[in-house]
Order: structure tokens, then C-alpha cells, then sequence
């Protein structure tokens, strides 16, 4: 049985009991009345609330006297001692019942999170003489030959000693465009191989690679740190002081006064509303979607003066589309045509791009001869004419003459029967919403909006532009993120906070430096 329930059982035994006793209190008016519902309302604060009181007094003797566990409990232990028997076991009751949706909420909310941020490996392929053992990555040792095939998480850092393919890393670093990778090249753990079958030698064990690898107080805490040493030192000199400087004052009477006042001056509301309060804001935004790791974040939230986010992913939608066609001799239609033939069997997102933008059944049997250089092209026969699809490159090593397009994302040119026929522009697709949510966050006294992304300074600064963005940073690594989060801190202001949208563990440094970070 998890704590959660074991607290919901005895919170609601507790209530019984409270309910009880004040249902006996209530009609049973005689001594024998008295002494049982006596007994029911210390046994509903006992089930309820010794947990608080213990906590007061473990938390005294570390030095922290003024919290909220000592308020509540001098206040509680007060109405006891004054006779006020259904207050004080109240309060405490309903004290842990605001505390138990916190804490619910909460917990709901760091489940999901858990759930959708492991992205750990769960074996390797290691190949041990003239075999292939699936082990644990724990159990792979620097040096040792790992096979990582089409579709399967890279599980260690190592460097490639055959094959050559494209990795998705977008678990890593948030970009959308896959990696080419070949004999020589650094592959991180995490990544996702999409295409050809690699070997590669591991340079650290799993406990070192990438994949492995705020503190606010409670409102109710803070406020108990002020509050409550002025309430109990207002009760002792309610106690003290008349009973020394009023003739005829009886000590034992101002007692009981300071203690009636200790007990009206629990804020009962506050202890109560404010988890209650963090508990419906919490659910809310799990409503929408948003899942919130704690409460003070959404305290922090609410005094935020700057606002940084990453691109691909956050403010983008992290795919490629076509977005511009430029001919040379041929039709738009006979350009996209035979783009999408060549690129028909490859897998990486700008293939699948150009062939959703053609949106035409594909003959396959036209094609044949196909010939993919991993970060260059594809080369293809259609219909017996040699046809090509790639970068810069291809059409330099194919011997065609072709004039470099100064355009802000992906040029992929396009050869047929050896001559140049247009390029097509492939751009990441501004998300619908982003430039509203830029409006609307800049409405809720955000005083600036920056844009740090790894991406090339051309294609950020037109995302910004078309999005009301107010800065920009580019072609940055995670680590300059990093510097530029902290400089972005040293420009808020004592009590302002900043926040900080990322898409990537490659932001968990600048998630985790901000105030409010939102993955």
C-alpha cells in the first residue's frame, strides 16, 4: 500500500471519529456524553494530526521552531487545553485533508513526467568473439563492440568502426533534422538509428553516458516563519503582563485568554485554502495538458519578467515541409514528381516531406538502380533516366553546375538526365499557435522574449521576426545555452523570475537553472 492510501485511511478514520465525537457532543449533553466525545476528538486529532506535532517537535531540536507544524500544533493543543475540544481536532483534520490534495496532485503529476522522460535503453547488442549477446548496458564494458540495428536506441557512447546511417536526436538535442553518421563519428546514447545496421566501440560505461546523466519554500511555510513567533509572543505577554500591572488580574484567567487567543488566531483559512488553492491549479492544468511538478512553480509563475525559449519543437513543430519550389526548365509538377521518385524508399523526414507534398500514388516498377550517400542524396534511374535528389554536394560530385540558393532551411536539388531542374525549400513549420502565445504571455507582464536555439542565425531570426520574439541567440550548444540562461538571470529583477520553454534533454541544464522550466 502506497503512503497516499495509508494517509486517505487514516484521514477518513480520523473523520469518523471527529464525526462521532461531535454527534455525541452535540446530543448526549451529560457527563457520560462529555468524557466519550472527549475521547473521540483526541483520538481523531491523535489519528490525524501526531504526525504534525512530532514533526514540530523533531523541527525544534534541529533549530527550526516557527513552521507551520508548530503553529499548527500549539494552536490545536491550545483549543484542547481550553476546553474547545471540536476545534482543535478540526483544524488538524482539516489541515491534512488540504495537504493530501496537495500532495496528490502533486505526485499524479511527477508520475506522468517519469513516464514520458525515459528514454534510457533497455539492452545492447554486444558482439562478444563470433556472437551477438543482448545484455544489460550496465554490463558493457569500455572498449567492447556494440551492434546497434535500424530502429533500436544507441545504449552507450561510442564511436562508429563500420556502417554508416541517419540518428534521430531529437531526444537529445531537440532538433528535427536526423544526423548523418558514418566510420569515425561520436554517436550518443539515446539517439535512435533509423536507418543502416552500425558497429561501434563504446567509450564509456552506461553510469557515464549522455542518457544517464529551486528550491522555494511552501507560502504556508514562509508565512509560519513570520506569524507564527509573533502569535505565540503576543499570547505570552497576553498571559504575563496583565496579571503583573491590573489589580485584582488573576494569572490562571489570562492564561486561558492567551490560549483562546492562540486558538483564533490559527489562520484556519489559510491552512486549509492554500494547498486547496495549489490543488485546483494543479488539476487545471492537468486539464489542458500541462503537467506541474510542484506548487511553488506555480507561485514562481506568477512573477516571471523574462521569458527564453528553444526553437525546434517549442516554438516549431519539429517536421519538415515543403515550402517553396523554384524550376529551372520544367514545371512545378514534374520537379516535385521527380523528387518523390527518387526519394520513394528513404526514410528520413525529408524524404517523407517531399513525398506527402507530391500526394500522388508512386509506380514503383519506374524505379530502379537506387543509390543513397548517406548526407548527400539519393540517385535513382526513373524510367531508365538517371534522376537525383540531395545537397550541394551530390550535384558537385555528379559534375552538375549548379548555382548555390541562399535560402533559410533545407535546399534539396534535383538533377534529371544529368541536368539541373530546380531545387525545393524544406523548412521546419512554425507552430499555428506560437506568435499568439507570444502576444498573450507578453500581456502577463513578461517584459522579454528570447529565442536560444542551436539552429543556423538565418532560420531563427525570420522565426522570430514572423513570431514577435524579442531576441535572438543562435547556433548554439548546450552549454552556451546554459551561459546565456545565466545572464539572462543576472538582468531580471530581485524578485522577478525566469522561465524557460525547452524540447530536448539537451535543455535539462537550462530547464533546471531557470525558475519555471516547462519541457
Amino acid at each position: 500500500m502506497d503512503s497516499q492510501k495509508k494517509e486517505l485511511i487514516r484521514i477518513i478514520s480520523g473523520g469518523i471519529l471527529f464525526a462521532l465525537g461531535f454527534a455525541v457532543h452535540r446530543f448526549l449533553v451529560n457527563d457520560i456524553g462529555f468524557y466519550v466525545s472527549l475521547v473521540l476528538f483526541v483520538l481523531a486529532f491523535v489519528i490525524s494530526g501526531a504526525d504534525v506535532v512530532i514533526k514540530a517537535i523533531r523541527n525544534i531540536f534541529h533549530g527550526q521552531v516557527f513552521d507551520e507544524n508548530f503553529l499548527m500544533s500549539v494552536a490545536t493543543i491550545g483549543a484542547f487545553a481550553i476546553g474547545e475540544y471540536p476545534e482543535g481536532a478540526a483544524v488538524m483534520l482539516f489541515y491534512q485533508v488540504g495537504e493530501l490534495f496537495q500532495s496528490y496532485a502533486v505526485g499524479k503529476s511527477r508520475k506522468s513526467i517519469s513516464a514520458l522522460m525515459d528514454i534510457r535503453p533497455d539492452y545492447a547488442n554486444v558482439k562478444r568473439g563470433d556472437k551477438i549477446e543482448e545484455v544489460d548496458p550496465y554490463d558493457v564494458e569500455i572498449g567492447e563492440i556494440i551492434v546497434i540495428k535500424p530502429g533500436e536506441k544507441v545504449p552507450l557512447d561510442a564511436v562508429i568502426i563500420e556502417g554508416s546511417s541517419s540518428l534521430d536526436t531529437a531526444a537529445l538535442t531537440g532538433e528535427s533534422v536526423p544526423r548523418d553518421v558514418s566510420v569515425g563519428d561520436e554517436i550518443l546514447s539515446g539517439c535512435i538509428n533509423q536507418s543502416g545496421l552500425l558497429l561501434a566501440k563504446t567509450q564509456k560505461e552506461f553510469g557515464e553516458s549522455t542518457v544517464s546523466k529551486s528550491k522555494s519554500e511552501n507560502f504556508i511555510t514562509k508565512f509560519a516563519k513570520y506569524y507564527t513567533p509573533a502569535v505565540v509572543i503576543a499570547a505570552l505577554l497576553l498571559a504575563v503582563i496583565p496579571p503583573l500591572v491590573i489589580s485584582d488580574a488573576h494569572f490562571k484567567d489570562w492564561v486561558y485568554r492567551a490560549l483562546t487567543f492562540l486558538v483564533i488566531s490559527c489562520p484556519c483559512a489559510l491552512v486549509i485554502s492554500i494547498p486547496m488553492g495549489f490543488f485546483g491549479g494543479i488539476g487545471a492544468a492537468s486539464k489542458c495538458g500541462v503537467l506541474v511538478k510542484g506548487s511553488n512553480f506555480l507561485e514562481d509563475l506568477s512573477k516571471a519578467e523574462i521569458a527564453a525559449f528553444d526553437k525546434t519543437g517549442t516554438l516549431t513543430k519539429g517536421v519538415f515541409a515543403v515550402q517553396k519550389i523554384v524550376c529551372a526548365g520544367v514545371s512545378e509538377e514534374e520537379l516535385l514528381e521527380t523528387a518523390a521518385y527518387v526519394e520513394n524508399y528513404s526514410d528520413h523526414p525529408i524524404s517523407v516531406s517531399i513525398r506527402k507534398a507530391y500526394g500522388k500514388e508512386i509506380e514503383e516498377e519506374k524505379i530502379s538502380d537506387i543509390k543513397e550517400t548517406a548526407g548527400h542524396g539519393v540517385i535513382a534511374k526513373i524510367n531508365s533516366t538517371e534522376c537525383a535528389a540531395g545537397n550541394f554536394k551530390l550535384m558537385t560530385e555528379l559534375g552538375i553546375e549548379v548555382k548555390a540558393a541562399e535560402e533559410s532551411g533545407t535546399v534539396i536539388y534535383v538533377s534529371k538526365g544529368g541536368k539541373y531542374i530546380g531545387y525545393i525549400l524544406i523548412t521546419d513549420e512554425i507552430k499555428a499557435d506560437s506568435k499568439a502565445a507570444i502576444e498573450a504571455i507578453k500581456k502577463e507582464n513578461i517584459k522579454k522574449t528570447v529565442m536560444l536555439t542551436g539552429d543556423n542565425q538565418l532560420i531563427a531570426q525570420k522565426v522570430a521576426d514572423k513570431i514577435g520574439i524579442d531576441e535572438v541567440h543562435a547556433q548554439l550548444l548546450p552549454t552556451e545555452k546554459v551561459k546565456e540562461v545565466e545572464r539572462l538571470m543576472k538582468e531580471k529583477s530581485e524578485k522577478g523570475k525566469l522561465l524557460f520553454v525547452g524540447d530536448g534533454i539537451n535543455d535539462a541544464p537550462s530547464l533546471t537553472l531557470a525558475n519555471v522550466g516547462f519541457s
